[in-house]
């Protein structure tokens, strides 16, 4: 359908609504099959990485299905062998204790019997005492959702609450009911903490390698595409802005390693004896002092994009140093990421170490490159001192990554 104006024929209106609608469609379409797509690579992904070797997707699948044997064997017991009719509390709460480390299935049990055995006895009094269902939840749920806030209860505190729901659905009531329930609530929490404690009790020891190892490895990508972009010498502020962001995902990639580190150390609680026996031993962690080492590293990466970013402002009085400066400078951040490449390789244990040769050649480059950059320095020193603070600044920051990142026997 058409319409004239002027002696020109242009479409209808709702011809074009309709076609923008269609394309509309068609884009909304093509966007759910392309998420969907994605999600399905990142689910075969991590099935073949589950089945190829260990890692974070074998563990769990390892705890899923720990979690999983867990509950059936509370019901097993509890129903088959004991004739329970209320087993399915056992089951849940077994289901439920299975957690990342036992040192925290134990901690939680602690919270979450506590809480069944007062959601449990406050309904079971509230319903005993008011005998109505509607006036025990009018009583109980306002005055135990209160109590889920209570530190002491941890995230388990709302257990409280669908306990009393459930003893109130049930109608049971009296000393019998409650004893009933709280015991099966102990079986259940017994079986969660047994499973996941002796049948291949979770130790977080191989996060803190890979997240070290991906640190290292970050680091050196940054320092790559800085070498990268000072090279060329057109770099202004959109450059600086990336390198900023990337050594912001730096500093997030720093708090996951203490996270894991974390995670180690509680997974070691109460598993570093016998408990730990029952399983293949996982290699250690890296100590501790590479965590500090990195976080340095990391650190100065910072001030070195920070210095980079004021550099580029035109507004600001701190002026880049001179095109043949910076390839020098840029040749030497290359050399220093190359050295976290090393790191994060030798941290994973992976073949692809330089030798003896190879860290020697790169090291008398570095020297040379160090030395070059002094004269440099000195040569800006004659053209003012807007050029010498820059050059000057990134110099001492790239020797404090380099000290850092290559060990001091490897360094002259």
């Amino acid at each position: 359908m058409t319409r004239v104006t002027d002696g020109v024929r242009r479409p209808a209106r709702r011809g074009t609504r309709a076609v923008e609608s269609v394309r509309q469609r068609a884009l909304e379409g093509a966007r759910t099959t392309d998420a969907l797509r994605r999600e399905a690579y990142a689910v075969g992904r991590a099935t073949r990485a589950a089945w190829c070797g260990p890692g974070r997707e074998r563990d769990l699948v390892v705890q899923s299905l720990k979690a999983a044997a867990a509950a059936l064997l509370a019901w097993l017991v509890g129903s088959v062998w004991l004739g329970d009719p209320m087993a399915l509390m056992a089951s849940w709460v077994a289901l439920i204790l299975v957690q990342a480390t036992v040192y925290s299935s134990l901690l939680q049990a602690a919270q979450q019997f506590a809480a069944i055995c007062a959601g449990t006895v406050l309904a079971s009094a509230a319903l005993a005492a008011t005998g109505s269902t509607l006036g025990a939840l009018a009583l109980t749920v306002p005055l135990l959702m209160l109590l889920a806030n209570w530190p002491r209860f941890g995230d388990q505190g709302v257990f409280g609450a669908t306990t009393a729901l459930f003893t109130l659905a049930t109608g049971a009531a009296g000393a019998s009911a409650v004893g009933h329930r709280v015991g099966q609530a102990a079986l259940g929490a017994v079986i969660g903490v047994a499973v996941n404690a002796l049948v291949l009790p979770p130790i977080h020891l191989r996060d803190v390698r890979e997240n070290l190892a991906a640190l290292a490895r970050e680091a050196g990508d940054l320092l790559h595409t800085v070498a990268d972009d000072l090279r060329d010498t057109e770099w202004n502020a959109q450059s600086a802005a990336g390198w900023s962001s990337a050594s912001a995902r730096l500093e997030h990639r720093l708090e996951a390693l203490r996270s894991a580190r974390g995670w180690s150390r509680e997974s070691l609680r109460l598993t570093a004896g016998p408990l730990r026996a029952v399983r293949r031993p996982a290699a250690p962690a890296p100590p501790e002092e590479e965590d500090e080492r990195w976080s340095r590293v990391t650190g100065h990466i910072r001030a070195l994009t920070r210095t980079l970013a004021v550099a580029a402002d035109e507004g600001r009085t701190p002026l880049p140093p001179g095109g043949r400066a910076l390839r020098v400078y840029a040749r030497l951040l290359e050399l220093i990421g190359d050295a976290c490449h090393t790191e994060s390789r030798r941290l994973l244990g992976a073949d692809g170490e330089a030798g003896p040769d190879g860290r020697g050649e790169a090291e008398a480059a570095m020297v040379r490159l160090h030395q070059e950059l002094q004269d440099w320095l000195r040569e800006h020193a004659g053209q003012g001192a807007a050029r010498t603070t820059v050059l000057g600044t990134l110099l001492l920051q790239a020797e404090n990554v380099w000290s850092e990142t290559v060990p001091a026997g490897q360094r002259g």
